[in-house]
């Protein structure tokens, strides 16, 4: 249910206390025995909050104390290089971690400027530390680099995040996360005896390397953009960074490359007073949601679009990205999706590996099948996380991937790896591309692709639930679907595991032809989440999400497990 204050400015009861969220990441001690206490890896690393003692001082030493052994087990001596968002917690976590990591023995390289570090720019770093001198990617042998970035991504000012890549510069692999998260927790209860290093001490160390990784991604972004198209069109760029950590990189992406490219909101603040309220009642900087995004679009609407041909946006640690239209507002990340596929692979990348295909989250919009079959495209369905992407990518599987929470990367121009973890900033870029080669804006294209493949009403509804049904969620079996309909048609499909790469979906998806149903449980939150989408009607679609609640209660349920 929308909470009634989604899309109104958020007010200073609404703000956190800055001083009261880090005095309590290091004054609270987790519970080792407490589930929601422990280190627990989700699509994206470890999330929590101090406030509820899930993310604190002793969660990051133990989780870095375990990355440390982690990655002298798989032989990886080379630089690490760590990154760090603009919530109130990425600061404190990344010196403890600075700490832990010193007093290992380990080479860290921060950020030359000590500014905020987005996602992004972690990734393509090691990606280029780790590329052989023949242009292809090392996995292997003396030096390989790995990474570590401290965000928490879109979610509330409360919330910390720390997540590990690896040599292949993307998410970690379930069985790495998994050791690391295991053995944190092992560490966790004597946290105290990992050995570290005070930070005014660490960060002085030899092993303290500075780079810069603001200027060595911007001077690269010309092997992925176009600038030579936007500029010669003077499309008209506006970006907010939603007060993240890409604020100091689009002023330098306009100096370098002469395009018409302004900041709308340089503003940074980890409370996040100038947000609109998100669907759910928080402060959430997500730049693909309407309601987060709402004091954008108004004030766009009130007069500033005389300024701008479209604005993109970003999260806070810039792996997410948002497009804003004309009479139109924040696109769907499915339909931008849909929009930049079509135009990626109708000959505009002539250097992509040939036969490199589509890929998609399984939760994503069937509209973007419906483009890939019309190009020809091969279509690769994975499930919901965007390390499935990785190994695609890097082998010329894929030349995209994209997920419907409005996460993507693609391909150099020249068909090499860009970087394996999402990237906020070139979606933005690639919009003004799109925009300056085709002469229409991405809504007016996707206006052009509804015509043409037939309008679709998505939606996704998040259900609290227990650690019990979250368990049973990500254990069902087709079988376990006794339905044979879905809002009233034939049921053609029930998938446990994604049709792209044959990985368990970690819950169920059912389709027809016209319409399917997702459902699966969060890996971070004492939720479930279900997904649907109707080519029919909105009507429809209500139809399919009910049909879903029936078909997840039944599947679930103890008696059919027990039978089963």
């Amino acid at each position: 249910m929308t909470a009634q204050n989604a899309g109104l400015p958020a007010q200073p009861s609404d703000l956190i206390d800055v001083d009261d969220v880090i005095g309590k990441y290091y004054d609270l001690i987790p519970d080792s025995h407490v589930p929601d206490q422990m280190v627990a890896f989700g699509t994206s690393g470890h999330r929590g909050s101090s406030l509820l003692t899930s993310f604190n001082e002793a969660h990051i030493v133990s989780i870095t104390a375990a990355i440390v052994e982690q990655r002298a087990k798989a032989g990886i001596n080379g630089p690490l290089y760590i990154g760090r968002d603009t919530h109130a917690l990425s600061l404190p976590a990344w010196k403890t971690a600075i700490e832990v990591l010193i007093a290992a023995g380990v080479t860290v390289r921060i950020d030359s400027r000590d500014d905020y570090t987005p996602t992004p720019t972690v990734s393509q770093a090691i990606l280029t530390h780790n590329r052989a001198a023949d242009g292809t990617q090392r996995f292997t042998g003396e030096g390989l680099a790995d990474g570590i970035v401290v965000t928490p991504s879109h979610n509330p000012p409360t919330d910390g995040g720390f997540k590990y890549d690896p040599p292949t510069g993307g998410p970690a692999p379930a069985e790495t996360t998994n050791a690391i998260a295991q053995r944190a927790n092992q560490l966790l209860p004597a946290w105290t005896s990992v050995k570290r290093i005070p930070f005014e001490q660490a960060i002085k160390s030899d092993l303290v390397e500075r780079f810069d990784f603001r200027k060595h991604y911007v001077d690269d972004l010309v092997n992925v953009i176009d600038f030579d198209a936007i500029k010669k069109a003077g499309v008209r760029l506006g970006i907010d960074p939603l007060g993240g950590a890409s604020v100091n990189y689009w002023p330098l992406i306009a100096e370098t490359y002469g395009i018409n490219l302004e900041v709308v909101n340089p503003t940074v603040d980890p409370r996040w007073p100038f947000m609109t309220i998100d669907h759910d009642g928080k402060i959430r900087m997500d730049p693909s949601s309407p309601y987060a995004m709402k004091g954008l679009v108004d004030r766009l609407n009130g007069g500033a679009w005389d300024k701008y041909d479209l604005v993109g946006g970003a999260d806070p640690d810039a792996d997410r990205h948002g497009i804003v239209c004309p009479d139109w507002g924040v696109m769907n990340p499915n339909h931008y999706i849909a929009v930049c596929v079509e135009y990626l692979f109708s000959g505009n990348r002539p250097g992509w590996p040939k036969g490199a295909g589509v890929g998609k989250t399984l939760v994503s919009s069937s509209l973007i099948d419906r483009v890939a079959a019309s190009i020809n495209a091969k279509l690769v369905e994975v499930p919901v996380g965007f390390k499935w992407f990785v190994d695609p990518l890097f082998k010329g599987e894929v030349a995209f991937g994209g997920e419907e929470s409005s996460g993507m990367s693609f391909l150099r121009k020249d068909g090499r790896v860009w970087t394996t973890d999402k990237d906020g900033l070139i979606p933005d870029l690639l919009a003004a591309e799109i925009t300056a080669k085709t002469g229409k804006n991405p809504a007016e294209l996707h206006k052009d692709q509804v015509a043409r493949f037939g309008e679709s009403w998505y939606k996704r509804i998040d259900t609290p639930t227990t650690l019990e049904m979250k368990a049973r969620l990500s254990s069902v079996k087709p079988e376990m679907v006794l339905a044979t309909k879905l809002a009233g048609e034939d049921i053609t499909a029930k998938m446990t595991k994604a049709p792209g790469n044959g990985a368990a979906i970690g819950g169920i998806k059912v389709t027809t032809k016209d319409s399917w149903f997702a459902a699966r449980p969060s890996g971070t939150e004492n939720i479930y989440k279900v997904y649907a989408e109707s080519f029919t009607s909105e009507e429809a679609l209500d139809t399919v999400l009910t049909d879903a609640e029936d078909v997840v209660h039944i599947a679930t349920s103890s008696s059919m497990t027990q039978a089963l």
